[in-house]
């Protein structure tokens, strides 16, 4: 595994969906106070993630922060485990729409079931800046999911798109839209961030690109593939 550069590195959980392989770029963020996960896979994936932060070189006891991006399954269902296995030292950050899900208070939008219920110490806000790793902003970004927030690492000028973004063989693409009820608002969203000067992109589903940002955001903020 690569890193983008000092902090910031995409972490690949190489998971199974009922049988079929099913792999994810999270984000593990550093600085010397604290190790940041950002999603964490689908339920029942604890030993893939401890391997993946060892593949690292940060054992799991040094977890101290989980951020979350949206409510979808995939992004919070490895959640409780990991909050189980450290017996609650993790710290968890999301956007206030997303609590009531991850609280397991009421039922995810595509599954229409309770999410296990699991906490939320820090309910974010679009245009937070929080001082981990040398500056992290909160994007409100929604229509993915109603909840949906993009982080964007200062020192790297780093997006971490969460599903708000997908990319393909290094090609930013749009939001999938097979999952992606609201897809006008969700195109909106990816027109926010030409606000921002951002020179790698690391998507859930796909990886990291670092080619044509700029150009990609206004192709698909438009509805071009």
């Amino acid at each position: 595994m690569m890193a983008i550069q000092a902090g910031i590195t995409p972490l690949i959980l190489k998971m199974n969906a009922r049988g079929n392989p099913f792999h994810v770029h999270a984000t593990l963020l550093w600085d010397e106070n604290d190790v940041i996960l950002v999603d964490t896979g689908l339920p029942g994936q604890l030993e893939v993630v401890r391997n993946a932060l060892e593949e690292a070189s940060f054992p799991f006891e040094k977890l101290t922060k989980i951020m979350i991006t949206h409510h979808d399954m995939d992004h919070i269902g490895g959640l409780p485990d990991l909050l189980a296995a450290s017996e609650g030292r993790i710290e968890v950050l999301a956007h206030e729409l997303s609590k009531p899900y991850i609280q397991g208070e009421i039922p995810t939008l595509k599954g229409k079931v309770l999410a296990p219920p699991s906490k939320v110490d820090v309910a974010l806000q679009d245009g937070d800046i929080l001082p981990y790793c040398g500056g992290l902003q909160v994007i409100f970004t929604p229509g993915h999911t109603p909840d949906h927030i993009c982080l964007y690492h200062q020192p790297s000028r780093t997006l971490i798109s969460g599903d708000a973004l997908t990319a393909q063989d290094g090609v930013l693409m749009p939001p999938n839209p097979d999952f992606t009820p609201d897809r006008d608002t969700a195109l909106k969203s990816v027109a926010k961030l030409l606000d921002w000067d951002i020179a790698t992109v690391i998507t859930y589903h796909g990886g990291v690109c670092t080619e044509r940002i700029k150009e990609r955001l206004a192709e698909i903020a438009e509805g071009k593939n």
